[in-house]
């Protein structure tokens, strides 16, 4: 693509100024192209006809396959309030594109609570590629260094509550989260000895359940045991090591489909196969 301006003068020399500043081509812009359309004209005997210089400047400006998506995730980024920002859109392995958004410290109202505002972003923003591409692509979204930050206080998450599963032998149910968010959960549990996870629940409700797994015995000796002797109040009731917050136990099992597809994910509709 070509970006050009013309520029007129009685001299070359201040036409091509003029046609330079019409450009207002970025600074790191070296090899600006100059042509001269037409040559001054003296007039005659100082009074008539001639005419002014007439320069065209021009540089090559390299096609940007990703200026749709640019535009549209700009226009979003306004509608927030964000009126600076930055985007960078790179490219792996033919399909994964990864954007990264730089708005200086005002990106609270672009991550949103939980992250749920840039999810949304990347959904929309991985149609417009989609659809400019007529062909799918896996598209990564990230701000400020949300996406890593939440992933290490998943990872911590899902440590924790695998601790406590181990130690008392009962389910824990975590909050809902989208599928990004549950992929680094199952993925986190399936590195862990003892425990296993799946999801339960269907759309926006959807959460990961962490479970004991099959054979492994709890390191307290197997639960909430309150009978004589113990610490705890009750009749000697020994509570069963599967009880947990109203959630089913589960056998175990390798990660379930919730650590495939997108590096980030996106918001899902009606898509209960995880």
């Amino acid at each position: 693509m070509i970006k050009e301006a013309f520029g007129t003068g009685n001299t070359i020399d201040e036409a091509k100024d003029e046609a330079l500043k019409n450009l207002n081509a970025p600074e790191d812009i070296e090899d600006i192209s100059i042509e001269v359309v037409e040559q001054p004209k003296k007039k005659t005997l100082g009074l008539f006809g001639g005419s002014l210089a007439k320069v065209r400047v021009y540089y090559e400006v390299a096609d940007d396959k990703f200026a749709k998506a640019k535009d549209y995730i700009t226009a979003i980024l306004k509608n927030l309030g964000v009126e600076e920002s930055e985007i960078n859109v790179e490219v792996e392995n033919g399909e994964d594109v990864r954007i990264s958004i730089s708005c200086g410290d005002d990106y609270g109202s672009v991550i949103g609570r939980r992250g749920e505002t840039l999810d949304a972003i990347q959904y929309l923003t991985r149609l417009v590629i989609t659809r400019e591409y007529d062909e799918f692509k896996r598209v990564t979204i990230n701000v400020g260094n949300y996406r890593e930050k939440r992933e290490a206080t998943l990872k911590s998450l899902a440590a924790k509550n695998a601790a406590k599963v181990k130690k008392y032998g009962r389910n824990v149910v975590l909050e809902p989260m989208n599928p990004y968010e549950r992929r680094i959960i199952h993925t986190a549990i399936h590195d862990i000895e003892g425990v296993t996870s799946h999801s339960v629940g269907s759309d926006d409700d959807r959460k990961v359940v962490i479970t004991l797994e099959e054979g492994f015995k709890p390191t307290n000796g197997g639960g909430y045991n309150r009978g004589r002797g113990g610490k705890g109040r009750g009749n000697g009731r020994n509570y069963n090591n599967n009880s947990s917050n109203s959630a089913p136990s589960a056998p175990a099992r390798e990660p379930r489909s919730d650590s495939a597809g997108s590096l980030y994910g996106k918001i899902e509709i009606n898509n209960n196969k995880e």
